[in-house]
């Protein structure tokens, strides 16, 4: 398993022939040396619902027809943006094919902001995420003020 750090909270995970994006915010992001239309990405896995943490998630997932494991309420807000979700609630988990990842609890907002049109959408709990490959496991806090 190769993990690399792109800045702000953006996780890169190289494992079994497979790419994983960890809250995926590329573009508008001075800390990160990725570009959105240069990644290939198998599957995303996101932590709650800010901007700078879903990012880039709905243009890397349809164009990597690449499938966004989230927390239940984000991961339906996404699907009706036509993307391939998996929702998963805090304390559960999932065996993929890329590896496990189970969804842990943090202390934080979540929400879609438009601020065009002045309004926010609860997205549901914050989470931190435990994925698991090759028998190592990585833990991703996205944000929470558990430490």
């Amino acid at each position: 398993m190769k993990v690399s750090y792109h800045g702000h909270s953006v996780v890169k995970i190289e494992t079994n022939g497979k790419v994983i994006l960890i809250d995926p915010f590329l573009t508008g992001n001075p800390k990160t040396d990725l570009k959105a239309e240069d990644v290939k990405v198998d599957a995303i896995i996101l932590s709650h619902g800010h901007g700078d943490h879903v990012g880039d998630t709905v243009a890397l997932a349809k164009n990597n027809n690449a499938v966004v494991v989230a927390p239940f309420e984000l991961a339906t807000f996404l699907g009706w943006q036509g993307v391939n979700t998996h929702p998963m609630h805090i304390g559960g988990s999932h065996e993929f094919d890329f590896g496990k990842v189970k969804f842990t609890q943090a202390f934080h907002g979540s929400s879609y902001i438009d601020e065009e049109n002045k309004t926010i959408t609860y997205t549901g709990m914050p989470a931190g995420i435990l994925f698991t490959a090759e028998e190592k496991t990585v833990y991703h806090a996205g944000d929470t003020a558990l430490f």
